[in-house]
């Protein structure tokens, strides 16, 4: 796997020109458990200098990830869903917190996932709800700030900047897992390309640049080539004009 850079240094060269900077983060998903796999992630974030928020999957999340996690501040757990469990019927894209079922089940169990995670991670745990698969109903986003989140996090650059009332919206933008196909690496000159047009919609105006620019992995599900591009891809926008955003940053500020 080589990756033709040069589109993404010119990029990051007129960002500098004009005197623009990037705001970057990095969310990783469907942790439940201390693995090989997140000691490569955790090895990852220290070495590029930016933190993972980690989302993790309450029903199934044990005590082990929490001790693992404890003293290890580039991992900042954030909540995903519940159980990760598909509702959506077979003819419909998967979802956990789509209107498949009543509203009230589903705020209960967000609510219940927050306060799972509470217990394993105490006061490290951040109020962001990441949904499964990226798709949630308005109707559950509406419930969240009462349940305590401050943070929704799904993908593809936000329309708006509050979820909700009193409810950011901060989404991931970078997923380089094809899914829908070889499920490895999606080729590297799309994932490139997809970027660059990312930032040019933000250098001209045409995005948002107040929202953080997210890269999004799966760390469980990764070969050597995904584990390849997103540490090549973090150093190279870490080595522009960036700077690092993490949950601590939102939360000073007030959602209305």
């Amino acid at each position: 796997m080589i990756a033709d850079w040069s589109v993404l240094d010119r990029e990051l060269a007129l960002w500098r020109a004009t005197g623009l900077s990037l705001p970057l983060w990095w969310r990783d998903d469907d942790a439940v458990e201390p693995t090989a796999a997140l000691d490569q992630l955790s090895e990852i974030s220290a070495d590029v200098g930016i933190p993972v928020h980690l989302a993790v999957i309450p029903a199934h999340a044990t005590e082990g990830l929490a001790a693992r996690m404890d003293p290890d501040a580039q991992l900042i757990p954030v909540v995903h869903g519940w159980a990760h469990a598909n509702h959506a019927p077979v003819s419909e894209k998967k979802a956990e917190f789509r209107a498949h079922r009543p509203l009230n089940e589903m705020v209960e169990e967000a609510g219940r996932g927050f306060a799972r995670l509470q217990e394993l991670f105490g006061a490290s745990l951040q109020p962001m709800f990441v949904p499964p698969w990226n798709r949630i109903d308005k109707a559950v986003v509406a419930k969240m700030p009462a349940l305590g989140f401050r943070v929704l996090s799904t993908a593809t650059p936000r329309k708006t900047t509050l979820a909700a009332a009193g409810m950011w919206e901060i989404n991931t933008h970078l997923d380089p897992i094809d899914w829908r196909g070889t499920r490895s690496l999606r080729p590297p000159e799309q994932l490139v390309a997809l970027l660059v047009q990312h930032l040019q919609d933000r250098r001209k105006g045409h995005a948002d640049n107040t929202e953080p620019y997210g890269l999004l992995t799966h760390h469980l599900v990764h070969d050597e080539d995904i584990w390849r591009f997103s540490h090549e891809v973090l150093l190279r926008l870490m080595d522009g004009p960036t700077r690092v955003w993490t949950m601590a940053e939102t939360l000073q500020e007030d959602p209305t």
